[in-house]
């Protein structure tokens, strides 16, 4: 998804889609490649083919987004069944959510 840097320059974010909201927009998760080994906000993801130049992602599960498919540009992979499940049993824990 689009997102500007604190100098101004635009760039897309790495989103992890969660599931539909609506008919127009889907839940999401902010990816990043930055280390975060240790902190409780972040799920380590290893490494997968969403990142071309296959280095560690981590998912921030404390900010789930509201993204318009609009506002989506491309889909670089779909994550394999078992980390999704992880990062499904990450949010029921944190925010109580049902994983059906």
């Amino acid at each position: 998804m689009p997102y500007e840097e604190r100098d101004g320059r635009g760039k897309d974010r790495p989103v992890l889609i969660l599931g539909r909201a609506d008919a127009t927009r889907s839940y999401a998760v902010r990816l990043t490649s930055k280390p975060h080994d240790g902190d409780r906000q972040y799920l380590s993801l290893g490494t997968g083919e969403w990142d071309p130049q296959r280095r560690p992602s981590w998912v921030d599960v404390e900010q789930v987004y509201l993204v318009h498919d609009a506002g989506m540009r491309r889909e670089a992979a779909a994550l394999d069944r078992a980390r999704f499940d992880t990062v499904a049993a990450a949010l029921h824990a944190r925010y109580g959510w049902s994983r059906g």
